[in-house]
């Protein structure tokens, strides 16, 4: 015996709708009803305040179809919409905030930028933000360097954030300063392979639904180059400056001045430049060299009327510190190259950039 609409439809009467006149027939709430041999699927639309209440009735509905002759399989979703959206207002003005946002809880944002890769500044930048912690600041670090994300390793921090609602993430901590990272995501050594608009909602996702807490600054570590990453942060956070890292080196140089630009067309203000692996000190003999040239960065913050934050030398326990998961700052706070990160922390807090 086959199965016909109009049994199917008789056993949906006998269904009562709690939220309407009648049964889920004669109200309407039954949709897109197919009968394929023994297979019948059907829509019931409610509406969205009655979605939780109505899923009892779905399955009543679903157990007196169950029971006809000739039944095998029974499909039923409850679907509830809700209300229409207005038309689009093609005026002037948009109740909607556009462009840059500011992060809940964050007082200032700072990006840590460069022309190039190596050199050196996610050192820098864990450095400095630990030393800024050390100040008695509250400090975030974001690390946007989505394809090489090295802040979990150089601030000792593993695992995997926690989500205690499934939209919220919980950010780890270590030496004073709160981290967020791609890194703490995949694997060390995995890889992340993706295209633009994946990496842009990436950031996105770090900025708008990390739970930062009450933070005086949040450190953001750019990647390399003046890409998406630069581009999406700049629209979508309020940017209170940037810090640009560059080695004394002409090549280096040039790619730096690449990323000063970019910040000028963003209309970013640069708080100054930091010239790392300044200078080598021969731990044997003392002797003082220049491997990559020397006073370059500070000839062109003079040039462009920029500030010119400090030196970095270029030193062992600086790198041995960063592979360990210690900041030099945290690991050897009384040293040489801990004072070099400690000296410009102590500017930015002292000019109330920070």
């Amino acid at each position: 015996m086959s199965l016909s609409r109009d049994q199917v439809l008789a056993a949906l009467r006998n269904i009562a709708n709690p939220f309407g006149n009648s049964d889920i027939v004669s109200d309407d709430v039954v949709r897109a009803l197919t009968i394929e041999g023994g297979n019948v699927r059907f829509v019931m639309e409610v509406a969205p305040e009655h979605g939780v209440a109505m899923e009892a009735v779905r399955l009543e509905a679903v157990t007196a179809l169950e029971a006809l002759d000739g039944v095998d399989k029974v499909s039923a979703l409850v679907t509830a919409h809700s209300t229409p959206k207005p038309p689009p207002d093609l005026g002037t003005r948009s109740n909607k905030p556009t462009g840059p946002q500011k992060i809940p809880g964050v007082a200032k944002i700072i990006a840590i930028a460069s022309g190039k890769g190596g050199v050196g500044k996610s050192t820098v930048t864990s450095n400095l933000a630990v030393a800024l912690a050390a100040e008695g600041k509250r400090v975030g670090l974001l690390d946007a360097d989505v394809y090489g994300p090295s802040q979990p390793r150089m601030l000792g921090i593993s695992g995997r954030p926690a989500s205690p609602d499934g939209k919220t993430i919980l950010p780890l901590r270590n030496h004073g300063v709160t981290l967020m990272s791609v890194g703490l995501m995949t694997k060390e050594d995995e890889a992340v392979v993706w295209r633009g608009p994946m990496l842009m909602g990436a950031l996105q996702q770090m900025l708008s639904q990390v739970q930062w807490g009450q933070l005086d600054v949040l450190l953001v570590d750019l990647p390399p180059g003046t890409g998406d990453v630069q581009l999406t942060l700049a629209q979508k956070a309020e940017l209170d400056g940037a810090i640009v890292v560059s080695t004394p080196q002409d090549i280096a140089l040039l790619d730096a001045r690449k990323a000063l630009n970019m910040f000028e067309k963003m209309g970013t203000r640069v708080f100054g430049i930091i010239e790392n692996m300044s200078t080598y000190i021969c731990p044997n003999c003392g002797h003082e060299a220049h491997v990559f040239g020397h006073g370059g960065a500070k000839a062109d913050a003079e040039r462009l009327g920029l500030p010119f934050l400090g030196e970095i030398p270029l030193d062992l326990d600086i790198r041995l510190a960063g592979d360990g998961g210690a900041p030099v700052v945290a690991a050897k706070p009384n040293s040489p190259q801990a004072g070099a990160f400690r000296a410009i922390a102590k500017q930015l807090v002292a000019d109330g950039i920070v």
